[in-house]
């Protein structure tokens, strides 16, 4: 190799490496103003009342109401997500190899994965809450429940595509072995293929999670919103997303501090998802 490639390929790479830090340096500082901004302004609100107290008694309140809402509809979404995605991703990565329908649906879920999420919400809000008008004497009702479904076709590209990209990514001597010693497919996919690419699938899981919890257009639709504390997933039901952004325009300065409030405990809760999830597909990729 002559010197004058030698430097040249150098100087690239030094580039890179100085572009890459710069890159990294700046998501870092914009992640830490973004925290640093709604500590400050929600840090007076940060007190033990911000999760026992509803958000009905206003500024003497908190956010418990929201925070128990935000779980509920987070766990039904992932809830009725998670089967289905996996099971699709599990198709399209070992049974739609030789078939031209696969291609299309991996081109429709990164369609979906892309789609406005207040699309979802409307879309949602049309089946689901418009019809239950006749179940309840032309009153339009509200629920948990439609507030999952919408967050459940936002968090279920995300699923398809982890779990298809994870058994994609499982060596091809591990089938062939298998079926040599006469394992029949179905026992190959849910007993060896899907357990060596778990890690990946609840790396995937988790990052959808991660995604739908701050999601606030589709819940303006379907769960509504609600002033007390509701298990119910037939009623309407408070979110964290949504009483954040009605905090927001109220003209209360104590109502805007819990908005920020809650905005940082969502922050850091979203954050806390995002690093777990990092971690186990790091553990993962180590240990293979």
């Amino acid at each position: 190799m002559s010197a004058s490639l030698y430097t040249t390929r150098r100087i690239k790479n030094v580039v890179a490496m100085v572009l890459s830090v710069i890159a990294t340096g700046l998501g870092l500082f914009f992640l830490a103003w973004i925290l640093w901004e709604t500590l400050s302004q929600g840090a007076s609100a940060l007190k033990p009342q911000l999760f026992t107290k509803i958000t009905a008694y206003r500024e003497e309140g908190g956010l418990a109401n929201a925070m128990i809402g935000s779980l509920i509809l987070n766990f039904l979404g992932i809830l009725i997500a998670t089967p289905i995605g996996v099971a699709a991703g599990t198709w399209l990565a070992e049974y739609s190899r030789r078939s031209r329908l696969g291609p299309a649906i991996r081109f429709l879920n990164d369609i979906l994965l892309s789609a406005p999420s207040i699309v979802l919400g409307l879309f949602v809000y049309t089946i689901v809450v418009l019809p239950s008008k006749y179940l309840s004497n032309g009153n339009v009702t509200f629920s948990g429940i439609a507030g999952g479904i919408a967050l459940a076709l936002i968090a279920l590209p995300v699923i398809v595509r982890t779990t298809d990209e994870m058994l994609r990514l499982v060596p091809g001597t591990l089938r062939e072995a298998a079926l040599s010693l006469g394992v029949p497919q179905w026992k190959l996919t849910t007993q060896i293929l899907i357990r060596s690419a778990r890690s990946g699938i609840v790396t995937g899981v988790l990052l959808a999670l991660a995604r739908i919890s701050g999601e606030t257009a589709p819940l303006l639709f379907t769960a509504f919103g609600n002033t007390f504390t509701s298990l119910n997933p037939l009623t309407p039901m408070a979110s964290l997303p949504q009483i954040i952004y009605e905090y927001t325009k109220d003209p209360s300065p104590d109502i805007n501090t819990i908005a920020w409030a809650g905005a940082f405990v969502l922050t850091m809760f979203v954050l806390a998802l995002s690093l777990i999830a990092r971690f186990a597909f790091r553990s993962k990729v180590s240990h293979d």
